[in-house]
């Protein structure tokens, strides 16, 4: 446990001062926090729609990544126009990067049934270090002192979609920025590209199955692909699982969600990394809480997701 320790602090302090891309966080329930990624996703869920997650990754490792996100949008009257607003805390080791950031959607119709929008993000991103880690660094003046950094960004994205499948591609952070200020090191925010998507095939009256899928490519990363499969029952209760494989590591999962209520959705997901870290960790923890203000005349088709 000493030497996975020592390895990750390493790994940390190479992301830090080095220069390794920093991304976005992933998670095993993305196509229900598609806000977090893709502006053009604000309002298609045509009511007030907030999503709570907290993922707690790699537990029982200390320093491992644990993530929350809380994120709002809704469609305005003309159900053109959606808007939306979401934060993410990242935590990862000593290191903390928190994203605050606003989102603007606009949608055209395609088809009877398809719709098709542009959606644009900006806001600021902050990184900081863990001040017992810098008051361990005092002899660093690199380290000790590090004062927090917020930085402005823009996104970008577009989402076509219809009642039963959707596709989507977005960079949520284009600009190339460097935290570092003046000092010796580097701690950089690199461009994402994020692809997205998803069908509903109905098995029978009672039973969908939606699978869905997400790409993801980062200026000096792996590239990294994202597959999951959900059955639905009874329009209740959704169960499957998922795979994440890109150069460096591999994890399967599995996802439960359960409608509680029409306005309220619990989701949990497990994932178990297939890589060296397996001997260290019990794996990762997903909880997901949805609540929607739904208005009967808005709501014109289910919303699967």
């Amino acid at each position: 446990m000493k030497l996975v320790k020592f390895n990750i602090i390493a790994f940390i302090l190479f992301n830090c001062w080095v220069g390794v891309a920093q991304q976005l966080p992933q998670f095993t329930q993305y196509m229900y926090n598609t806000i977090s990624i893709n502006p053009a996703y604000a309002g298609s869920r045509e009511t007030l729609s907030v999503v709570g997650l907290h993922r707690s990754q790699w537990v029982g490792l200390e320093g491992g990544p644990t993530t929350q996100t809380l994120s709002i949008h809704t469609p305005l009257r003309n159900e053109k126009i959606g808007l939306g607003v979401s934060f993410i805390n990242d935590e990862l080791g000593y290191q903390n990067f928190s994203y605050l950031y606003g989102d603007f959607s606009y949608t055209i119709n395609t088809g009877e049934n398809t719709k098709l929008a542009f959606g644009l993000k900006a806001g600021f991103t902050s990184f900081s270090l863990d001040g017992d880690f810098q008051a361990s660094q005092a002899n660093d003046p690199v380290i000790f002192g590090f004062e927090n950094r917020w930085k402005p960004n823009i996104g970008t994205g577009i989402y076509w979609h219809s009642n039963k499948w959707y596709v989507g591609l977005s960079a949520p952070r284009i600009l190339n920025t460097d935290y570092n200020g003046e000092e010796e090191f580097e701690a950089l925010e690199r461009i994402s590209y994020y692809f997205t998507g998803g069908y509903v095939f109905d098995l029978s009256e009672a039973t969908k199955f939606k699978p869905a899928v997400l790409l993801k490519g980062t200026n000096g990363a792996p590239l990294s692909f994202d597959i999951t499969a959900n059955f639905l029952f009874h329009e209740k209760f959704w169960v499957g699982g998922s795979y994440r494989i890109n150069e460096r590591a591999a994890a399967l999962g599995g996802i439960a969600d359960f409608q509680v209520s029409k306005q309220l959705r619990i989701g949990y997901a497990y994932e178990y990394p297939l890589s060296d870290l397996r001997p260290y960790t019990s794996g990762t923890h997903e909880v997901l809480l949805m609540f929607e203000v739904f208005k009967s005349k808005r709501i014109k088709s289910p919303r699967y997701f």
